[in-house]
């Protein structure tokens, strides 16, 4: 078994895109709209969805907005540098919703931004210890 993908409802599918491509720096790897169930998919990632978990942003047709709930955490990206990444992501329109530094009851160094929905994405470096 393998991890394939994680699916987020989202409110303007191409706002949506433009952030995970254009601020995060993934690709759209494929887009295709189902008329009949009135929604479309668009997976986007780091990578070839044949060797890496992936990211399906689902439109439904006529929605615009979603309650997230209680029960959503986030989603956990690598980066180099946060201290970096934040400035980068910054410069490039992203909210980011924590500051980057230490984890509260640790020592990984870590930030969260947010999506055009509101999902959170943690931001941690590779030298994580906690």
């Amino acid at each position: 078994m393998r991890l394939l993908h994680t699916m987020l409802r989202v409110g303007d599918l191409d706002k949506s895109i433009a952030f995970y491509t254009e601020v995060l720096g993934m690709t759209l790897l494929r887009r295709k709209d189902y008329p009949d169930g009135q929604f479309t998919l668009a997976f986007v990632g780091y990578g070839d969805e044949a060797h890496n978990s992936v990211i399906e942003l689902t439109h439904n047709w006529g929605v615009d907005s979603y309650e997230l709930g209680s029960g959503y955490g986030h989603i956990a990206l690598e980066v180099e540098d946060v201290y970096k990444a934040c400035e980068d992501i910054r410069s490039r329109g992203g909210k980011i919703t924590r500051e980057p530094g230490p984890m509260k009851h640790g020592s990984s160094i870590l930030a969260f931004v947010e999506d055009p929905d509101g999902y959170k994405i943690e931001l941690l470096s590779p030298s994580r210890r906690d």
